[in-house]
């Protein structure tokens, strides 16, 4: 067992200046040595034509491309190390885990995954400069993992599988794009259906209307159906999952069967943060240990988070933040049941 922490990170302004501020803050930290070192060890078996990545983006995303420039002139590096490291277009993502379930007013989410890729950033932004303001925590810099937006849109993503990759964005960067672009669960099912994917990943969105979307999307189709529970395999795309689901399966199991006890959203999160539920897991060895459980709640406009197993969240007042309330706080603390380093944490993270 180990202390954790992910730092709180607040911005008012524009893309570009939001680049640059976090390229500041990165210079010289675990963060991006342990990229470097990554890649010394491992050559990308992917290339990102520039002019590609630069086009995608103008189409579904301008502002990123700008936070992406910030970055680039910030650390002083060309922009294909840039898009190799930030971009989140055409870089392959590793097998992972994550559980999700929903409610009318709340989404709970466990983030699973290896500890040596998780940057400890927990971001709020207010683009000055069009796109909706977000809050939630952030991979490989400029992509969302899970968030919610300032118009109560929620959205988490669930790994399925990287056979037969497409050329476009990985999940990172579209969970970002949702968030900052789309208003409602309307707009978000229309981008997802028209934005290129690089693999296949469920996409769980919820808004104030109170109904949750399952957006099955693969390289290929995007398949759209309600569900309010979802893990790492396809309810209908079936043949797109990778060939062992039961891990998958007993976590969606264990949902099931405690979501009726799970009768409001302090007992939803036990369900998924408890490590004697069957939902949380401690696999991170292999990929696929929880490093935090998250819950957003789209009509409060309130965000809660926990690193780690067995711990209260932290909350956060989103609604009082878009209104110009800046929070205190400067870190969120928790503890992981692992010695495995952490990206923002240890120098030579493995």
């Amino acid at each position: 067992m180990r202390q954790v922490y992910s730092n709180i990170i607040q911005f008012r302004g524009n893309h570009y200046d939001y680049g640059f501020m976090q390229g500041e803050s990165l210079k010289d930290s675990f963060i991006i040595k342990n990229r470097h070192r990554h890649w010394k060890l491992r050559r990308p078996r992917f290339t990102i034509d520039e002019k590609e990545a630069r086009s995608a983006f103008m189409r579904f995303a301008p502002g990123i491309w700008e936070e992406l420039e910030g970055l680039r002139d910030a650390l002083q590096q060309p922009m294909d190390i840039i898009l190799r490291d930030f971009g989140n277009y055409r870089v392959q993502p590793v097998y992972s885990g994550c559980s999700i379930l929903t409610g009318k007013d709340y989404m709970i989410r466990n983030y699973d995954y290896h500890p040596k890729t998780y940057e400890g950033r927990y971001n709020f932004f207010q683009p000055t400069d069009g796109s909706y303001a977000t809050v939630g925590p952030s991979q490989r810099i400029t992509g969302r993992m899970d968030g919610m937006n300032e118009k109560g849109l929620v959205m988490g993503y669930n790994f399925i599988n990287r056979k037969d990759p497409g050329d476009g964005f990985i999940c990172h960067m579209i969970g970002r794009i949702i968030l900052e672009t789309c208003a409602n669960v309307e707009e978000a099912i229309a981008l997802v259906k028209e934005i290129p994917h690089r693999t296949s990943f469920s996409y769980i969105v919820l808004d104030e209307k109170e109904e949750t979307y399952v957006l099955e999307a693969t390289p290929r189709s995007v398949n759209v159906h309600q569900a309010n529970v979802c893990t790492n395999h396809f309810e209908v795309l079936q043949h797109e999952n990778r060939r062992f689901i039961d891990e998958s399966q007993e976590r969606l199991d264990a949902i099931r069967k405690g979501e009726g006890q799970a009768t409001d959203a302090h007992k939803a999160f036990r369900l998924l943060n408890d490590t004697d539920k069957g939902v949380f897991v401690d696999n991170y060895k292999s990929w696929s240990g929880t490093l935090h459980t998250s819950a957003y709640f789209p009509k409060e406009k309130r965000a809660w988070i926990a690193l780690g197993g067995d711990q209260d969240p932290v909350q956060f007042d989103f609604k009082s933040w878009l209104n110009g309330k800046d929070l205190a706080e400067r870190k969120i603390w928790g503890e992981v049941n692992t010695e495995a380093g952490f990206a923002h944490m240890d120098e030579n993270a493995r």
